[in-house]
């Protein structure tokens, strides 16, 4: 009575609620009694189940990156020990690329197909010619298509410039970009072998001069001007021939003396 009249109430006091440490259990008021903010984390911690994100097995994420890393050509790289010089090899016209080309073996050898008087391919010379640099553990040859007519026909190339990745003597890729360049190149032969290339490999201005010629060149296509020679040779004897028949014709001649 003391303590109530000091309070200056003479209300009976409130029965203490007793809070459960089993959710649900609760005794006064819902289990949603809460609001906003004002729950404290231990009861909210009680109400709802604590659900931990499940991780992927590290097995199954290291097999995901080396799928993802994966050559699609597993190049032999070459031993360049006493290899002073990187430079790409030019075929003449007396040279098989067969001969070049190991077929017992796994390595790799990048070829392009080039004419002397294409711009796209004098535009792409220096770009080519730097790559051997870049990739020193694989090998580069360049011919002229002009003057290896059989292999273009062999290999598909109806046009140049064209790049074609051989392992062994068989080929596996073709460069397709029609943005020709040593970073293109680069990320090429990356993704097709998975060599890296030297972070430190820039064209240079020896690239420009050679060996593969960055300067058109006039020249004869000389295939095209013994097409044109069959082709006109061939019309010209069917023309005689046909004259030839006419006159052996019953009738014909009469015909032309009247």
């Amino acid at each position: 009575e003391m303590a109530d009249a000091m309070l200056g109430s003479g209300a009976p006091a409130e029965q203490p609620v007793l809070l459960s440490a089993v959710p649900a259990e609760a005794s006064g008021g819902p289990a949603g009694a809460c609001e906003g903010d004002a729950c404290p984390a231990a009861a909210q911690a009680l109400e709802q189940p604590v659900l931990e994100p499940v991780l992927p097995a590290a097995a199954e994420e290291q097999n995901g990156t080396d799928s993802a890393k994966a050559p699609k050509v597993n190049c032999e790289e070459r031993n360049t020990t006493g290899i002073d010089r990187f430079t790409l090899q030019i075929l003449n016209v007396s040279q098989d690329l067969m001969e070049f080309l190991n077929a017992n073996s796994s390595d790799c050898t990048l070829v392009l197909f080039y004419t002397p008087w294409c711009r796209f391919s004098a535009s792409l010379a220096p770009h080519f010619n730097s790559l051997p640099r870049a990739f020193p553990t694989l090998r580069f040859l360049a011919l002229d298509a002009s003057q290896h007519s059989s292999l273009s026909t062999r290999f598909g190339t109806v046009a140049v410039p064209n790049i074609l990745l051989f392992q062994g003597a068989k080929p596996m890729a073709r460069f397709n970009h029609t943005d020709r360049t040593l970073e293109t190149l680069k990320d090429f032969i990356f993704n097709q072998t998975g060599i890296e290339a030297k972070s430190n490999v820039a064209v240079t201005e020896e690239d420009w001069e050679g060996p593969l010629p960055s300067v058109l060149t006039k020249g004869i296509d000389w295939l095209l001007l013994f097409s044109v020679l069959f082709l006109a040779s061939f019309v010209m004897y069917a023309t005689v021939r046909t004259e030839s028949i006419r006159w052996l014709i019953p009738g014909q001649e009469h015909e032309h003396q009247e």
